[in-house]
């Protein structure tokens, strides 16, 4: 009869061949292609789509690509990824230095300089007509001075979505014939949305209002909305004192019917803005902060921002 030591020292053996095994066999979960924020990752998901693969989201939750800083693990998918999709140094400030650091194969795409992306200028100050927002800017221009939230014109989406089916099929060309059906079916999708957006926000297009700050031009310019500012120009700074009396001096002198703020960014100064005012408060999310990633996210953020300037500027 074997002993108990026999046993045991076969029991060990066993239990060193799994780990051996567990360590040579890569992790499932390793991800191939990261994206920064949430409305990105979401058009690339709709392009990996029924492929068994989805990308890995860097920037979660309500967090704000502004002020994000990488997690051990987000570090870890960057180096790990063959295909890395932000919108570009102008938003994802805290992405240029470990973007350099990434092993020479790995592809790194901007998409606000896809082809057809079509860029607009930072608007600074109040009483920005929105005439005065819509010529677009080169891209040999300064990027600091380019509004980095270039998803918010579908428009522009369709332009990424087509940039991001090239690129994952050069990366994989065995899935290219997918990748290309996917992106074709989104870009569709994308037509008829920004339709239904164009007609739903038509009756509300010369009533003035005012931001947080100045995520929206794409949206504004795309669908002709009256915003007339932004209460600051750095979200994660709160603005002087001097910014507010302009803020509440341009709300009384363009007639302004709404303020919207962020959920990301909750700031009592809405109120002391507001204070003694008809000025209603909404809530614009850009980045979908308290949306469930994956491919119905960019949608359903884009119907809610026009849900929301619909329902605080119509009445």
């Amino acid at each position: 009869m074997p002993s108990f030591s026999r046993y045991r020292r076969l029991a060990c053996l066993y239990l060193l061949l799994a780990c051996t095994v567990a360590f040579a066999v890569p992790s499932q979960a390793a991800p191939r292609v990261v994206a920064s924020i949430k409305p990105i990752a979401s058009l690339v998901a709709g392009v990996m789509a029924d492929t068994g693969e989805q990308p890995y989201l860097l920037v979660p939750g309500a967090s704000s690509p502004h002020t994000y800083s990488l997690r051990p693990s987000d570090i870890a998918a960057l180096h790990a990824a063959s295909v890395v999709f932000w919108v570009g140094p102008m938003l994802e400030t805290f992405l240029q230095g470990p973007l350099k650091q990434l092993p020479r194969g790995t592809r790194v795409v901007a998409l606000s300089t896809a082809p057809g992306v079509r860029l607009l200028p930072v608007r600074a100050g109040f009483g920005v007509a929105p005439e005065e927002s819509q010529e677009g800017v080169s891209l040999t221009e300064h990027m600091a001075d380019v509004n980095p939230h270039v998803w918010l014109d579908p428009q522009n989406a369709i332009a990424m979505v087509r940039e991001i089916a090239r690129v994952l099929s050069a990366a994989e060309p065995g899935n290219a014939a997918r990748y290309a059906a996917n992106a074709q079916a989104l870009v569709l999708r994308l037509e008829r949305l920004d339709r239904n957006l164009a007609q739903q926000l038509a009756p509300v297009r010369n009533v003035p209002f005012m931001v947080f700050h100045d995520a929206y031009a794409y949206f504004d310019a795309r669908y002709g909305l009256h915003a007339i500012g932004a209460l600051t120009l750095e979200p994660s700074l709160p603005p002087g004192a001097r910014r507010v009396v302009a803020a509440r001096a341009a709300m009384r002198q363009y007639g302004v019917r709404c303020l919207f703020r962020e959920p990301e960014f909750a700031s009592p100064l809405i109120r002391t803005v507001t204070a003694g005012t008809e000025v209603r408060v909404g809530v614009l999310d850009p980045l979908g902060a308290d949306l469930k990633p994956g491919e119905k996210l960019y949608f359903t953020l884009m119907h809610n921002l026009a849900d929301h300037l619909d329902s605080c500027l119509a009445h």
